[in-house]
Parts: structure tokens; C-alpha cells; sequence
């Protein structure tokens, strides 16, 4: 699956990913409501989700509030403990049986510098993330829950598929009720 994802980008050529598919060692198997990474500890690596479905989620005492998600195809990481190597805020849970691979931070940075390819990809990640992140901030902003909700259809319309609704009406900050009257 992740050949298949590196084979659709342009510009890496056959040698760009004959380098960087080796490096994801680590073989990760999640069962339901365990956890890839707690609040507390320093993210290592870079994972890539092979199957199933995982949260990442900010504990607050009253309740957990969704940040993000990873389904089949996606890149997962706690990315301020990734960027800065400080312990994470954040909790990343399988929502669901999940097996991802992962490469450590060590092994991307050092392919990054080696290849102007892979430094290339991070970048187009990391400007499509941001991206994502201000349109869920704008999300978060508008008073309506039904816009919130068509926002995110019309933007994610997958994470329907993947992700459980009680996480996904937490991610746009309503009640499960809520999302649920509203849900076509």
C-alpha cells in the first residue's frame, strides 16, 4: 500500500522509493482502544496506517477532544513531539484492530537530507496538513453545527467510512445527538 502511494508521486523516481520503503521498519499491530503514542511520551517516528482506524485526541477532564484522525492510506504522527522532541499533549488510540509502519525520525531526516525528493513530499505533506488545519480552524469557528458538518462532508467525505460518528461529532466539537439529527 504505501509503494502503491509512493509510486503515484510524480517525481519520485523508482530509486527514491527503492530508498525509503526499507527504512519503515517498524511493524505496528493495535487492537481496539490501544494506543500508538500517550500523552507524555516523545514521538519517534513517522507511521503510515496500513489498515484500521485511530484517533488523536487532547484529554480535557470533562471529555476527549478529537484533533485528527488516520484510516487506511494516511500518514499518523504526533506532530509537535515529532517536530520539537518534547512529550506529546496528545493521544493517538486505535479506534479499531490497526496495523500501521513506521520510520523512525532518525531514518527520515537522514533520507530527507540524502534525497531532495523526500524532503520534497514532506514539504507538499506538511503544506497539505496546514492547509487542513486552518480549514478545520474556520470549521471550528462558524456557530452553525449543520455548517460545520457540511464543511467537513464536503471536504472528508471518507471519514464517514472509516471513523465511528461519537468521534467524528467530537471533532466538530457537537454531541453525538446532534450529528446524528443532522446526518443525511
Amino acid at each position: 500500500m504505501l509503494r502503491t502511494l509512493l509510486q503515484q508521486v510524480p517525481y519520485f523516481t523508482l530509486d527514491d522509493i527503492e530508498a525509503f520503503l526499507p527504512l519503515w521498519k517498524k511493524q505496528v499491530q493495535l487492537n481496539r482502544y490501544d494506543f500508538l503514542i500517550q500523552q507524555g511520551q516523545v514521538e519517534q517516528g513517522l507511521y503510515f496506517v496500513t489498515s484500521g482506524a485511530l484517533r488523536i485526541y487532547y484529554p480535557l477532564p470533562d471529555e476527549d477532544i478529537c484533533v485528527g484522525f488516520g484510516y487506511p492510506g494516511t500518514l499518523l504522527v504526533s506532530f509537535p513531539s515529532f517536530v520539537d522532541g518534547k512529550p506529546s499533549a496528545y493521544y493517538i488510540q486505535a479506534l479499531k484492530r490497526s496495523e500501521l509502519i513506521g520510520i523512525s525520525k532518525r531514518d527520515f531526516v537522514q533520507l530527507m537530507e540524502q534525497r531532495p525528493n523526500v524532503k520534497r513530499f514532506w514539504y507538499e505533506q506538511l503544506e497539505k496538513a496546514l492547509v487542513g488545519k486552518i480549514e478545520r480552524e474556520v470549521d471550528l469557528l462558524l456557530p452553525e453545527p449543520e455548517q460545520r458538518l457540511q464543511r467537513v462532508m464536503q471536504r472528508s467525505p471518507h471519514l464517514f467510512q472509516h471513523i465511528p460518528k461519537k468521534y467524528i461529532a467530537s471533532y466538530l466539537r457537537m454531541t453525538p445527538e446532534t450529528l446524528s439529527r443532522l446526518k443525511v
